[in-house]
C-alpha cells in the first residue's frame, strides 16, 4: 500500500546538478537530506558523498588525516587483503573503510521543486577525529527559536551521533557526540515534552537485539536518559532487518506521527509510521502494518545502491507533510502524504 504522491519532476536533483566540494573529487551521491524552512523558502541540508576520480585497476577513498586534510587511500583491486564486495564499505587487511566522504550541503527553492546553491552559506565538513569518515544523514529540528542538528559521525572508532545548533546557517556551535557507538538515525521532536527534550534514536546491538527505534529524555539536548525501546523489527514483514527514525516527529490531534524506514533481509528500504501518545512518547499507540511508501519508481529501484527510499525531513502545511527523500542512495526527491490518511493506514497496538 503505497499513499505517497510523488513530485513529478522527481528527481529533483542529482549528482551531476552540483559542483565538488573538493579539487580531484567526484560526486557520486545525493542522499536524504534534513529539511527546513528558513527565510522564506524550503531548505535542504544535502548529504553530498564524494570520492576522488576512480583509476582502472584501482579503487581509491578519501579521510580526513590528523591535520583536518582530505587524503587519499589507493589499493589494487586484484590485491587478496581487499574486499570491495560492497559498494558502501570496503575492508582492507580487517578494517573497513568507506568508498565515499560525505559532507553536508545547502540549496533552497522558492517552490520546493527547482533547488540551487545560495551565496554565502558554506558547506559544513567533518571536524576532529570522531569524523574523519565524514558526516551523514543530517536531520533539523527547528526548536528554541533556531535550528538543531544531529547527524551521523563516522571514523574508525565506529558511527555516532553528533549535534550542532545554529541560527543563521553561517555560525555553528558543535556540542560534540551525544550518542557514542553504535549509533546513528537520531530525530529531535521540535517542542519540549513536561520540560524535556525527547529524541529518537537507533542503537545496534545485532548480537542480542537488533537494529532498534529507542527514545530517550534530556535537560539540554546533550546529557540524555530514560532510554526506552519503543519499535522492534518484524519477522516476515517489510520491517524485518532494521528500522530507523525518519524526520522530526509530527504534532497530531492524536499523538506524535513518526515516519520511519525499515528494511529486510534483501536490504529494500521502504517507510512506515508509528503514532505515539502526546503526553509520553515512549507509549507506542499505533504502528504501520504495510509500508506507506514502497521503491517503485525506477528512479527508487536503481542507483547507486537500489530499492530504497529513505527520508530525514519535512515540512508540514495543514494535513500535507512535504516530504523529501533520497531514492537508490542516489538522488534527492519528493512526495507529498496526508496526516489524515496516513493515521487511517495505522493499526492500533493493544497494550500488554
Amino acid at each position: 500500500m503505497d499513499i505517497a504522491t510523488r513530485f513529478l519532476q522527481n528527481p529533483l536533483l542529482r549528482p551531476a546538478d552540483l559542483q565538488p566540494a573538493s579539487d580531484g573529487m567526484e560526486i557520486l551521491c545525493l542522499l536524504n537530506p534534513g529539511v527546513f524552512l528558513f527565510e522564506g523558502k524550503i531548505w535542504l541540508l544535502l548529504r553530498v558523498a564524494e570520492r576522488p576520480k576512480q583509476i582502472e585497476g584501482k579503487i581509491s577513498f578519501p579521510v580526513y588525516n590528523s591535520k583536518g586534510k582530505i587524503e587519499v587511500l589507493s589499493f589494487d583491486m586484484n590485491d587478496p587483503d581487499l574486499d570491495a564486495s560492497d559498494p558502501r564499505i570496503i575492508n582492507y587487511k580487517k578494517k573497513d573503510y568507506l568508498t565515499t566522504l560525505s559532507h553536508l550541503r545547502l540549496v533552497c527553492s522558492e517552490d520546493g521543486i527547482h533547488f540551487s546553491e545560495p551565496d554565502g552559506y558554506l558547506p559544513i565538513f567533518g571536524k576532529g577525529e570522531l569524523e574523519t569518515f565524514g558526516i551523514e544523514d543530517c536531520r533539523v529540528a527547528t526548536i528554541d527559536g533556531g535550528f538543531s542538528l544531529t547527524f551521523t559521525e563516522v571514523s574508525e572508532f565506529g558511527v555516532g551521533v553528533g549535534l550542532i545548533h545554529t541560527k543563521d546557517w553561517k555560525t555553528f556551535d558543535r556540542e560534540g557526540m551525544i550518542f557514542p557507538p553504535h549509533n546513528k538515525d537520531c530525530a529531535l521532536f521540535e517542542e519540549k515534552i513536561n520540560g524535556k527534550y525527547y529524541a529518537l534514536h537507533r542503537p545496534s546491538s545485532p548480537e542480542l537485539g537488533g537494529n532498534y527505534i529507542w527514545l530517550a529524555q534530556s535537560p539540554d539536548m546533550i546529557h540524555w536518559g530514560r532510554h526506552k525501546c519503543i519499535a522492534t523489527v518484524r519477522r516476515g514483514s517489510w520491517d524485518s532487518a532494521r528500522v530507523g527514525a525518519g524526520g522530526a516527529p509530527i504534532r497530531t490531534e492524536k499523538g506524535w506521527l513518526e515516519i520511519y524506514h525499515g528494511a529486510n533481509n534483501n536490504h529494500r528500504y521502504c517507510l512506515g509510521a508509528l503514532l505515539l501518545d502526546i503526553n509520553d512518547p515512549s507509549k507506542v499507540l499505533a504502528r504501520s502494518v504495510e509500508p506507506i511508501m514502497e521503491p517503485t519508481e525506477t528512479y527508487e529501484q536503481t542507483g547507486f545502491f537500489g530499492n530504497v527510499v529513505f527520508t530525514n525531513g519535512h515540512y508540514v502545511k495543514g494535513d500535507d507533510i512535504f516530504m523529501y527523500y533520497g531514492a537508490s542512495d542516489e538522488v534527492i526527491c519528493g512526495a507529498k502524504l496526508s496526516i489524515s490518511k496516513i493515521l487511517s493506514t495505522l493499526k492500533t497496538l493493544v497494550p500488554e
